[in-house]
C-alpha cells in the first residue's frame, strides 16, 4: 500500500486548537472511470473549508481532507477519460462530496478540471478555480447575463463584498462582458484593490445603497452578485433592482428572504453553488471544465489576472491553520494559497 502526506482532521474544532489540522500519512488512490489523479503544487483556502471544519461534536472515523482549489499536474487516468493524459498541467475545485485537495495525490472527475493558463505558476493558478466557477455561473448561467459585451451597452453590475475571492474575479469577468461595475468595499486597502480589478465605482456596504449609487449616476442596477449576508442587504437590494433585474447571491441566510420585495418589478432571485453540478452528477457537468478552459485563455491573453495576494509555503497543518485564520477574519482581500509539499 503506497501512503501519501495530507492535511486533515478527525475532530472538529477552533482553528487555533492544533488538533483542528493534522499532518498525515493516507492511502495514495488510484484513479477509475473519469477519474483523473493529480499531482498536487498548490492548493487555495476558501470559505466553505472553515465552514465544513467549523466546530462541532461529530468526530471522524477516517480523517476529513478539505481543500477545494488546486493546481497540479495529471500523475495517471482512469480508464474511460478522454479529456486529458499524464503530465499535463491542471487547475480545478473539485467537489464538496469527496475529499478534497489538501493531499500530495488527489482523485477528480475529469469533467470539472480545466487547462492551466500556462502564462501563470501553480500557486498563482491556484487562486482562480472555485471563485472563477462561482463568479462565472452567477454571473452567465445564474443571470444569464451574455458575455457579448455590445450586448451589454448601458447594463449595471452591483458587486456586494467585492474585493474577496469571488468578488475579485467576478470584477474582472463582467468588465471582459462588457457591464459598468460598481463594487461594494469599506476599507482604503480593499476599495484600492476593487479598483485595481476594474470596478468603475466603489460603495460602501454599510450605508445605504440608494444614495450612494445616486451619486456615481446609477438610480438602478441591473444585475446584483450578493457575496456578503444576504439577509442583511435584502431591503438594500430589492430597493435598487432595476424592473426586471436578476440578483444573485453565494451566502446561505440566517433569516427567511421576502421575496415579495421583488414583486412589482418582476426580478429574479438565483442562488449560486459552484458545487452544484457535481454534486448531483448533473448532464451538463462538463461545462466548469469548458469554463475553466474559456478563463484560461483569457488569463493567457491578459484579460484576466490571478486574485492572488498571500503566499505560504509549504502545505502542512501549520500553513494551513494560518491560511484558515486569515480567511476567518472575514476581511480577506483576494485569495491566500499555500505550495509544495515538503
Amino acid at each position: 500500500m503506497e501512503m501519501m502526506k495530507a492535511v486533515g482532521f478527525y475532530r472538529y474544532l477552533p482553528i487555533e486548537d492544533p488538533e483542528s489540522l493534522l499532518d498525515l500519512k493516507i492511502e495514495k488512490p488510484r484513479p477509475k472511470g473519469r477519474d483523473v489523479l493529480v499531482r498536487v503544487n498548490a492548493i487555495a483556502v476558501n470559505p466553505v473549508d472553515y465552514k465544513v471544519r467549523s466546530p462541532k461534536e461529530k468526530v471522524e472515523k477516517s480523517p476529513k481532507i478539505l481543500g477545494w482549489d488546486v493546481a497540479g499536474v495529471i500523475e495517471e487516468v482512469g480508464p474511460d477519460t478522454t479529456l486529458f493524459k499524464p503530465g499535463d498541467a491542471v487547475y480545478y475545485a473539485g467537489d464538496i462530496t469527496r475529499p478534497g485537495g489538501n493531499s500530495q495525490f488527489h482523485l477528480v472527475d475529469e469533467r470539472i478540471v480545466g487547462k492551466k493558463p500556462s502564462s501563470l505558476n501553480d500557486a498563482e493558478a491556484a487562486a482562480l478555480p472555485l471563485t472563477t466557477i462561482t463568479a462565472y455561473e452567477a454571473l452567465f448561467d445564474r443571470m444569464n447575463i451574455p458575455s457579448e459585451p455590445t450586448k451589454n451597452k448601458n447594463k449595471s453590475l452591483l458587486i456586494i463584498g467585492a474585493a474577496g475571492g469571488v468578488g475579485s474575479i467576478a470584477i474582472q469577468l463582467a468588465k471582459w462582458a462588457g457591464l459598468k461595475v460598481i463594487g461594494t468595499a469599506s476599507r482604503a486597502e480593499s476599495i484600492a484593490w476593487v479598483k485595481e480589478q476594474g470596478a468603475d465605482h466603489t460603495i460602501n456596504h454599510y450605508e445605504e445603497f440608494f444614495p450612494q449609487l445616486q451619486e456615481v449616476g446609477h438610480e438602478t442596477v441591473d444585475y446584483i452578485l450578493c457575496l456578503n449576508a444576504t439577509d442583511k442587504h435584502w431591503v438594500n437590494m430589492a430597493k435598487v433592482i432595476a424592473p426586471q433585474g436578476k440578483i444573485c447571491s453565494i451566502v446561505e441566510t440566517d433569516t427567511p428572504l421576502d421575496l415579495t420585495l421583488l414583486k412589482s418589478k418582476s426580478a429574479t432571485f438565483a442562488w449560486e453553488l459552484m458545487f452544484t453540478r457535481p454534486m448531483y452528477q448533473t448532464e451538463d457537468m462538463i461545462e466548469q471544465h469548458h469554463l475553466l478552459n474559456k478563463v484560461a485563455d483569457l488569463v493567457d491573453n491578459k484579460v484576466v489576472k490571478t486574485t492572488l495576494t498571500n503566499r505560504l509555503s509549504p502545505i502542512n497543518a501549520e500553513n494551513l491553520r494560518k491560511a484558515h485564520q486569515l480567511l476567518e477574519q472575514e476581511n480577506a482581500i483576494g485569495k491566500t494559497v499555500v505550495e509544495n509539499f515538503s
